[in-house]
């Protein structure tokens, strides 16, 4: 009984090893061009990956960023190439188990590592897209400075006072930012204000001239000065020209030199730059200048004092008058 019962489980074994024999040896040709078709994609990811990072290290400013998305595109023609042999080898069910594996867990990461996938994809966005270069001059979130460093989550920023200022790619992604390097030019302006007794447009003329001569300045054409309005003291002028930037001449040295410019141009052509002009205005009501009260004053305590020696000789009069003979 035993012996017929372990003959069973052979049997059982033996067709069950023999079924797997059989499919194995039905789909050893499939299974040959899988491997093949591994090889192959390997193969063609590895040059295409070379090519593609050999043409992004050209076309963006960082490094980074075109390794980064050559690996990807490399990534993506190997698992496409693994997903073909699968399926080549009827495991449609495992592609679809995969795809959807892959799904959930990219689904996770982005809500576990959010700020840095966003930080992340605004690194690659901008490293397509060139809103700034190293070297540029950038004003973003309130740090202006000039950008030693693009990363692939952050930009390194030197400010004008020396500090670093290590940016997230986000910030500078959604928010306004503003390059003042993209157009090789910046504007100065330099307000002044001129005395009432002068001529604005005397003074206007004088200085587009004296402004042209700096040898830094370009588009001379535009060189050009408004009156902006009335102040307290002086008639407000703006004073404006272009310079080339970022250039051998900075925007402060630029501004230095034509701010003295300016005084010296007024002081020679006999043009007051007027000091702050105060009117004091006494009174209950106002309108009464001082020298005015103060005369009116004066001449009311000197007919207080007429008035007091009139009443005291009177009174000495009187007194004369009562005394016995």
């Amino acid at each position: 009984m035993e012996l017929i019962e372990i003959d069973k489980f052979w049997n059982l074994i033996h067709d069950k090893l023999e079924g797997w024999l059989e499919s194995g040896v039905k789909h050893l040709p499939n299974f040959v061009v899988a491997i093949l078709l591994a090889i192959l994609f390997g193969i063609i990811a590895k040059f295409v990956g070379r090519g593609v990072r050999n043409v992004l290290r050209r076309t963006l400013e960082s490094k980074q960023i075109a390794d980064l998305l050559a690996s990807i595109i490399k990534t993506l023609v190997l698992v496409a190439g693994l997903f073909i042999a699968l399926d080549f080898l009827g495991l449609t069910g495992t592609v679809t188990s995969l795809l959807a594996g892959a799904g959930i867990v990219g689904l996770a990461l982005g809500f576990a590592f959010q700020d840095m996938a966003e930080n992340l994809i605004a690194g690659i966005a901008m490293g397509i897209r060139k809103p700034f270069q190293i070297g540029d001059v950038i004003e973003a979130d309130k740090v202006f400075g000039t950008v030693q460093t693009i990363n692939l989550r952050n930009t390194l920023v030197e400010t004008f006072f020396g500090q670093i200022e290590v940016i997230p790619n986000k910030i500078l992604f959604r928010n306004i930012l503003t390059n003042y390097s993209s157009t090789g030019r910046r504007r100065i302006e330099v307000p002044v204000g001129i005395s009432y007794g002068d001529d604005p447009e005397q003074a206007a003329e004088k200085l587009v001239e004296v402004i042209n001569q700096c040898d830094f300045v370009i588009n001379k054409e535009d060189t050009a000065v408004f009156a902006e309005g009335f102040g307290a003291s002086s008639v407000d002028l703006l004073v404006w020209f272009w310079i080339k930037y970022p250039g051998q001449k900075g925007f402060m040295q630029a501004r230095h030199e034509a701010v003295v410019k300016i005084k010296k141009a007024l002081e020679d052509a006999d043009i007051l730059i007027p000091f702050p002009i105060r009117t004091l205005d006494f009174g209950a009501k106002g309108g009464e200048k001082l020298n005015t009260m103060l005369s009116s004053e004066r001449s009311n305590k000197q007919s207080h004092n007429a008035n007091s020696d009139a009443e005291a000789n009177s009174q000495s009069t009187s007194n004369s008058n009562l005394e016995p003979d």
